[in-house]
């Protein structure tokens, strides 16, 4: 497997299926790194990009307690089918002499008052970096992982903007999903579980409690009162649980049409988020 640094490497791995990550990699990278390999058929390289992204980061201290382990990550990566891993550092992505502009945000990312709100100027780092990457590496597919739910409906977005604004841009592009893996315990697997105590992990199995019992719920504000209460009662500060239009993001009435319940918590100075898709009820 080759690491490379630069943006004329990078241009040795265009037409590549791409897995962007911040590193800190875990068995929910290596699953969305082995769904790219399958989808490469040996055909294309595999490649897996590390670099913690400080625009998306609306807390200096969540910045710098991010976890990095570069020689992990690329034993990680190697083992789950990475052909190629791209580690550039912040000139590289940012050039100091060459601005990198924030695409126009797609309404996913401004009106749905959950990550938008929750982490201001989050969305515009994670579509400037994406967008970016996207310009580095020339993918004709990229993975992104269903945990992060509003980041993928976002670049799913923004990449359909971009495909009717500028088709030359990244054309036929396509993004995949990988599903959420989960712990033994039904945490759902992140970089940010290392940093809970065992106190703070036991109660964080609260998130996925709740979204299982909101599926029990036959209406949304029922749904969102369970996973409330549930996670409260495990002690969690709560910032959002709410069922919404799994494309859109906004309110919904009922569960006649695709519907995501949607959480964001914190414990023991963690912030965590999960998802799942809720029952459709005819």
């Amino acid at each position: 497997m080759k690491t490379i640094r630069t943006e004329l490497e990078a241009r040795e791995v265009h037409g590549c299926v791409l897995v962007p990550t911040m590193g800190a990699l875990h068995e929910g990278h290596a699953a969305l790194l082995r769904q790219a390999a399958r989808r490469a058929a040996g055909d294309r390289p595999v490649v897996a990009t590390i670099f913690v992204n400080p625009t998306q980061f609306n807390e200096s201290t969540d910045f710098e307690r991010y976890p990095r382990d570069l020689d992990r990550d690329l034993a990680v990566a190697a083992t789950a089918g990475a052909s190629a891993v791209f580690a550039p550092d912040v000139a590289t992505v940012y050039p100091p002499d060459a601005p990198v502009p924030v695409p126009p945000l797609p309404l996913v990312a401004t009106q749905p008052g959950l990550e938008d709100r929750h982490r201001p100027g989050h969305f515009a780092g994670v579509a400037q970096v994406v967008a970016r990457l996207l310009d580095l590496l020339r993918p004709s597919a990229a993975v992104f992982g269903e945990k992060d739910w509003q980041q993928l409906q976002l670049v799913r977005a923004m990449v359909r903007d971009a495909d009717a604004a500028t088709p030359d841009r990244w054309p036929d592009l396509e993004i995949l999903t990988g599903a959420t893996i989960r712990e033994p315990d039904g945490l759902a697997m992140s970089s940010r579980n290392r940093l809970l105590s065992e106190e703070a992990r036991h109660a964080a199995r609260g998130i996925p409690r709740a979204l299982q019992l909101a599926h029990s719920a036959q209406h949304p504000p029922t749904a969102e009162r369970l996973m409330r209460e549930t996670l409260e009662a495990h002690g969690l500060e709560v910032e959002y649980a709410v069922v919404r239009d799994a494309e859109t993001l906004l309110p919904i009435g009922d569960f006649r049409s695709p519907t995501r319940g949607l959480i964001a918590a914190r414990v023991g100075g963690v912030r965590l988020i999960d998802n799942q898709p809720m029952t459709v009820w005819r």
